[in-house]
């Protein structure tokens, strides 16, 4: 494998949630159809919910892809459920994209989930997120849900 994930160490926190807040920020706007205000506020929400005073709860685990090197090339977050684990984000640097490198990584997170005993990767992917679903379908990653919307203004 040309990536492996490395555990997040707690100085490394701050900046690593710092990037993860805006990666959520921009996808709610660009797959959710939302306004900045809208996703700047869902993101403050949802971080406040994940990462009460800025840590992560128990279950839940944050690594930093890496290169076969050792260069972060991207972020990875995930909480062990019953029965499985809950797949927040997998995002790589737009520079590394389009190379295999996040399928490599979801292979990675795939066999760490089942270190831990999971038999199922559960996750959300936006409609309008056509290269991660393509990717999260060549893995084997079925729709087991369909949310639509329609915005009115």
């Amino acid at each position: 494998m040309r990536v492996r994930l490395r555990e997040l160490s707690d100085d490394e926190l701050p900046e690593w949630l710092a990037a993860a807040r805006r990666f959520y920020v921009d996808d709610l706007q660009r797959h959710a159809g939302m306004t900045s205000a809208e996703a700047d506020e869902k993101a403050r929400r949802d971080h406040e919910s994940l990462f009460p005073a800025g840590k992560p709860k128990e279950g839940q685990h944050l690594f930093t892809i890496e290169d076969e090197g050792g260069e972060a090339i991207g972020r990875l977050f995930f909480a062990t459920r019953p029965g499985g684990v809950w797949l927040y984000e997998i995002e790589l640097e737009e520079r590394f994209r389009g190379r295999g490198l996040g399928r490599e990584a979801m292979l990675v997170f795939e066999n760490r989930a089942r270190e831990l005993g999971a038999v199922k990767v559960t996750l959300n992917v936006f409609g309008g997120n056509d290269v991660a679903r393509s990717l999260y379908r060549s893995l084997g990653y079925a729709e087991e849900a369909v949310n639509m919307g329609k915005r009115l203004v």
